[in-house]
């Protein structure tokens, strides 16, 4: 039917293990190969991994919340699993891939659910050259970092960093500076699911950058291209009466 999944995080049994023992007596539990469903029991960050752990393998994920945070998770009950499953909408998000170059030349690829961002690595400020599908658009920018965000991810480090919040349809990616010193008002922008950004990392001996894909950090980049993947795909499942639209929504109107 199902595989509840559980993030574990010491010795001692979390309220996630516990959710795991509970529903498995009460379900049953199989192999990830033979489930048709997927139950992740955490938060985000156990959701993130498992949507990378069975990307493109035709797997939808459910998530009920049993971590710190949980806005890609539904909630908790152990009550009627079967039929939650049965009625919930099913979104497929397609994540970003990163092609990173170092210092030594050598070329990095991961998958980012969420976010591309890069980072200075050292108290020197990034700066970052820009362009979208081989055009400049920005000479320099003079920063502390970068995010090249999906919808998915538009309401996770993306909003943190004063970006805007993007509906889960949207084809649209959020390019949101970390800290803009010069050009001091660029405050981002919104690019077309299928643009192509590069951004070259200008005295990068002297001003070291990193780049993360979701948990993947490659240190001392040169060169970066972020394109959303024309392949890999994952599935999310939301309750019916609270789907990610929804939770979209509340949070752009949260104060």
């Amino acid at each position: 039917m199902a595989q509840p999944v559980a993030e574990t995080l010491s010795a001692q049994k979390t309220e996630a293990q516990r959710a795991v023992e509970d529903l498995s007596n009460r379900y049953g539990n199989v192999d990830a190969d033979e489930a048709d469903v997927i139950v992740a029991l955490g938060g985000d960050g156990l959701m993130l991994q498992t949507l990378h752990a069975h990307m493109g393998r035709g797997k939808p994920i459910y998530g009920m919340n049993r971590g710190s945070v949980g806005f890609l998770m539904n909630e908790y009950h152990e009550h009627d699993l079967r039929d939650r499953l049965a009625n919930a909408d099913v979104t497929t998000i397609r994540p970003l891939e990163l092609t990173a170059i170092d210092e030594t030349g050598k070329t990095h690829t991961a998958l980012a659910i969420n976010e591309v961002s890069l980072l200075r690595q050292t108290s020197q400020a990034a700066r970052l050259k820009i362009s979208v599908d081989d055009k400049v658009r920005l000479e320099e920018l003079v920063c502390d970092g970068i995010i090249v965000a999906t919808p998915a991810g538009s309401t996770a480090y993306n909003l943190s960093a004063h970006g805007p919040i993007l509906p889960i349809t949207a084809q649209l990616l959020a390019l949101t500076p970390i800290s803009a010193f010069r050009p001091r008002r660029w405050r981002g922008a919104l690019l077309p699911n299928w643009a192509k950004v590069d951004i070259e990392i200008l005295e990068a001996h002297k001003r070291p950058v990193s780049a993360s894909a979701d948990h993947t950090e490659i240190r001392h980049v040169t060169h970066v291209t972020v394109r959303e993947s024309s392949k890999a795909q994952g599935e999310i499942m939301f309750d019916s009466d609270h789907g990610w639209d929804e939770r979209i929504l509340t949070e752009m109107f949260r104060y």
